[in-house]
């Protein structure tokens, strides 16, 4: 006869927690397959960083043999696609890549058909972009200090993505923060503006580091605090903006994946490992890196706190201010 080892208590449910997750993958799987394709929705052009989040995920889908595709669904700066998936069925085939701008701005500034809080199911937090701070090379300051020291004394403009990004309401934190008079200029996009703060017509700009990085480090734009915890890999000679006690600006654009309510509580949990697994891969992760992008992978809750801070911390800037969609 064959002795069979008895299992201790914690043994025994470890064992039991790994089938019990096997057979929830498998559940998962059966409820979605056969399948149509998971279709990500993003609401912004092919291209921006969003999008590039979508893809990476799509990707891993489908190698592992889960049809996925990204559809590119624009209009009212993200609200249309995000309103139609709120709106869709909760099965797990129709997820909406959401952004600071759909869950935590723009429904401070104008009437929407969606509750971020209320009609989906976070995720994960894919990528986080954090800012810089940018000066225009010839203007006379080299830290943020100077620079708030020269917006008490002088003009000065700054350069933002449109109203309502994440670039123009930064500056008007820190317009609130430091009483510094900042006149807004604001462009269809970030490239515009960033392009006239290079060529000296514009005086600053909040943008991410992805797309100023080459700008800053060739000189022809200064900058002068990363607005993040750690310092950025891309621009390591850059403060962060707590080493220049500026820390209430942290931030930047950030992006993540939602399904609508209601969507089974195991899909939610399978995607939120998927998307781990494709952002976890070795050349995921350095390209993404050497972008200045941050991954933070949490869980469905981490997603959801993040989202009630930042709806906090932008309704609060928005509502002090008078911003308004229409307003310049």
């Amino acid at each position: 006869m064959i002795a069979i080892p008895r299992l201790s208590r914690r043994k025994f449910s470890v064992a039991l927690l790994v089938v019990s997750i096997c057979l929830a993958a498998g559940s998962v799987r059966a409820q979605l397959a056969p399948s149509p394709p998971i279709k990500i929705v993003v609401g912004v052009p092919a291209g921006g960083l969003g999008d590039l989040a979508a893809r990476v995920l799509a990707q891993r889908l489908n190698e592992n043999g889960h049809p996925a595709i990204v559809e590119n669904r624009l209009g009212g700066n993200g609200i249309v696609a995000t309103d139609a998936v709120a709106k869709s069925r909760p099965d797990g085939y129709t997820l909406i890549m959401g952004n600071h701008s759909t869950l935590a701005i723009l429904p401070h500034m104008i009437k929407i058909g969606y509750d971020p809080a209320k009609d989906f199911a976070p995720i994960t937090l894919m990528l986080a972009a954090p800012n810089v701070v940018i000066v225009k090379a010839t203007l006379p300051v080299t830290s943020m200090q100077e620079l708030v020291a020269y917006g008490k004394a002088n003009r000065l403009t700054n350069a933002t993505q449109g109203i309502g990004a994440s670039g123009h309401l930064i500056g008007e934190q820190f317009k609130q923060l430091t009483g510094v008079g900042l006149v807004h200029v604001h462009y269809r996009g970030a490239a515009l503006a960033l392009q006239d703060v290079v060529a000296g017509h514009v005086d600053m700009m909040f943008d991410v580091v992805a797309l100023t990085r080459e700008h800053a480090s060739s000189g022809q734009v200064r900058a002068l605090a990363v607005l993040s915890a750690q310092r950025n890999p891309v621009l390591p000679n850059v403060p962060t903006s707590a080493e220049v006690a500026f820390a209430a600006l942290e931030g930047g654009a950030w992006f993540g994946l939602m399904a609508p309510a209601g969507t089974p509580r195991a899909i939610v949990d399978w995607l939120n490992a998927e998307s781990r697994k494709a952002f976890e891969a070795p050349e995921v992760r350095e390209r993404m890196t050497r972008q200045g992008l941050q991954l933070p992978l949490g869980t469905p809750e981490e997603f959801a706190v993040t989202i009630a801070a930042e709806s906090k911390r932008w309704g609060e800037v928005i509502q002090k201010g008078g911003i308004r969609l229409e307003s310049n």
